[in-house]
């Protein structure tokens, strides 16, 4: 069991570099909990950004989003608490996002604001 627990693949395993340039979590510990992520990858590997989505911490009646855009490419520095969560300005750099919600079901879109 101790050897399962730390042989597990996780964001690190991944061949595409991540890295999360924005971070927004609601207060709320109680209820349902809000996670958003802007992250830069190296390259749209679409199941590796699927991979890193299902990686992200979710919990029942949550929801969990990730904005990812290419490195390099214009990426807001800060989220919003609600939608949208950036500037329309970045819609255009997002390459793909993944969404898990409430009931656990995911999404994930390739240029969603295409």
């Amino acid at each position: 069991m101790f050897w399962n627990a730390f042989s597990q693949k996780g964001v690190n395993d991944l061949q595409t570099d991540f890295n999360a340039v924005a971070f927004y979590r609601n207060e709320n510990n109680t209820g349902p909990v809000r996670r958003v992520y802007a992250v830069t990858v190296s390259d749209t590997l679409w199941t590796e950004l699927e991979a890193y989505g299902n990686f992200q911490p979710h919990n029942k009646l949550g929801t969990t989003e990730v904005f990812f855009f290419l490195q390099g490419s214009p990426h807001p520095t800060q989220l919003q608490s609600s939608t949208p969560y950036f500037p329309a300005s970045y819609n255009s750099g997002v390459v793909a996002k993944y969404e898990k919600n409430a009931s656990g079901l995911v999404s994930y879109r390739k240029f969603p604001f295409r």
